[in-house]
């Protein structure tokens, strides 16, 4: 096991899990697109002002445009678009669980489109991990509120994700991961303009601390940092690094016991277990 990849793929976990609580946070003052809105054009300008004037890349041209358009509203404007809106109508456990799912959609989705070989040890890991979040899910399953419209949503959102993972992992590109997140998010908030401003309404946004530090931390820590991390795992090994995503519910767990109250049980450390141990198969 490459220990980099490891610890890179760990903290990358531990970043993006922390999206769900952050949104949950704010969402009672401001509204959900409006918040994510800003997280895209925010990140997105950061990284292309950094990409240019710091790094001197050049910009993208010719096909290079279509290419990142593609993955801007799979990863983007589908997969964030999706995943807010459904967030008020799950807790942010279960948002965090669903980011799990992924797992097995990347590697179901590896074997016909990539052509990846996906040995019996991996869809063992696959499945072992999968057990576990379900049972470190289970509390959350039985005393939180999710509507059916809510869940449909989260897997329209997780399906976009998956595609868009390995959209990214067929295309050969010759762009920078910087260049490529920081046009990617940007497009992708481009697309969601229009449906941004149509549900757009100016008195139900307080802004306050909770809102500027939420949307901060969507930006910095998650949006910039975590998809960067996210990007090298892919280009590394688009299966393995599938296998993080299971981590994700666990540290999702934690953020919402520590922000939001919800219950860290039995249930939690015993899948945590499963989780662990399905990460490490997977990666060995």
């Amino acid at each position: 096991m490459n220990l980099r990849f490891l610890l890179l793929g760990v903290l990358f976990a531990a970043l993006w899990a922390s999206a769900s609580s952050a949104a949950k946070l704010a969402l009672p003052y401001i509204q959900p697109l409006l918040m994510f809105q800003i997280r895209f054009f925010s990140a997105g300008l950061l990284l292309i002002i950094y990409a240019q004037l710091i790094r001197k890349e050049r910009l993208p041209r010719g096909r290079e445009w279509k290419q990142l358009a593609i993955f801007g509203f799979l990863n983007t404007t589908l997969y964030l678009g999706f995943f807010v809106i459904a967030l008020g109508e799950i807790s942010a456990g279960i948002g965090s669980l669903s980011t799990s799912t992924n797992t097995l959609l990347i590697s179901v989705l590896s074997t016909f489109w990539l052509g990846e070989k996906i040995r019996l040890r991996q869809w063992l890991a696959v499945f072992l991990g999968l057990i576990g979040v379900v049972i470190a899910c289970y509390p959350l399953l039985q005393d939180h509120h999710a509507t059916p419209r809510g869940l449909l949503i989260i897997f329209l959102s997780m399906l976009s994700y998956s595609v868009g993972t390995i959209y990214y992992s067929k295309v050969k590109w010759r762009l920078s991961r910087f260049t490529i997140n920081g046009w990617q998010v940007f497009l992708g908030g481009i697309f969601l303009l229009p449906l941004t401003l149509f549900f757009y309404q100016g008195g139900q946004n307080q802004w306050n601390s909770t809102v500027f530090f939420s949307i901060a931390w969507l930006v910095i820590p998650v949006s910039v940092a975590a998809v960067q991390l996210w990007l090298y795992l892919l280009k590394t090994d688009t299966v393995k690094a599938s296998f993080f995503l299971f981590l994700c519910p666990i540290f999702g767990f934690v953020y919402a016991n520590l922000l939001l109250n919800e219950p860290l049980t039995a249930y939690t450390w015993g899948g945590t277990a499963l989780v662990l141990g399905g990460l490490y198969l997977g990666n060995r």
